[in-house]
């Protein structure tokens, strides 16, 4: 039975092994939580499943925590990749955040021809994704990457991964994306800036072999609006929420 309270640590999991906490985690624990020795709570860190965890010790600054049994076991997300443009701060927060909640293994912020913010704080991003893991019941915890060219990614496309690729020029067009023979195959889902794509990119999006292009309805939507509908279309039809 999982505890309450379920945290993300750096560090093996197992029967009767010690867990120690850092020091924002002890804070979390016994100064806002209020939790004292023998408490329980739940514990995963993306590998070993989930596990119940007693707290051993208990301090200000740190504490130890014991493993009992496991919970669950590791539940993998499908292969799919969340690629999207960074827009304003709580937006892009809200991307990271629906798509670990959402199932996505990786997620890959790119910078396109019309992206509006040029820098973003990978570090922050990946904390949004272990928090989203640890609300949501999720026993993995996708990685979150540097921004990097939308173009550079595109030179060096895994061949074998397909890509969902959300075009606001198709606005209107029925949407579809129907369960094909790749349904198996690595997956990847792009959204796009505010400003949309260039004319370049979407003819080069359009030709990449891998790519089947997709409308997300009448209207346009918008950004993180789009990567929430992006990823409820594609669960629905090819991932494992079926």
């Amino acid at each position: 039975m999982s505890a309450k309270i379920r945290l993300y640590v750096e560090h093996p999991l197992g029967a009767g092994q010690s867990v120690p906490l850092d020091r924002g985690q002890a804070h979390y624990l016994f100064g806002v939580m209020r939790m004292a020795v023998g408490g329980q709570i739940s514990l995963f860190n993306g590998t070993d499943g989930e596990w119940l965890a007693e707290i051993a010790q208990a301090g200000k600054r740190a504490g130890l925590l014991t493993c009992v049994e496991q919970t669950k076991v590791l539940q993998m997300p499908p292969d799919l990749w969340l690629l999207f443009a960074p827009i304003k701060k709580a937006r892009t927060d809200f991307i990271v955040e629906k798509a670990a909640e959402m199932g996505a293994a990786r997620i890959l912020p790119v910078q396109t021809e019309f992206t509006n913010s040029e820098r973003i704080r990978r570090d922050r991003l990946q904390a949004h994704a272990v928090e989203a893991a640890e609300q949501c019941g999720g026993t993995y915890v996708p990685q979150v990457d540097d921004l990097q060219k939308l173009s550079r990614l595109l030179d060096h496309w895994p061949e074998d991964r397909q890509l969902m690729f959300c075009d606001e020029g198709e606005v209107g067009k029925a949407l579809t994306l129907a369960a094909t023979d790749r349904s198996s195959a690595p997956w990847a889902i792009l959204i796009g800036p505010e400003g949309g794509f260039s004319e370049g990119e979407r003819k080069r999006l359009h030709a990449l072999p891998q790519s089947h292009v997709v409308s997300l309805g009448p209207r346009i939507l918008r950004a993180d609006t789009a990567a929430v509908a992006a990823m409820t279309l594609w669960q629905q039809a090819l991932g494992d929420w079926g």
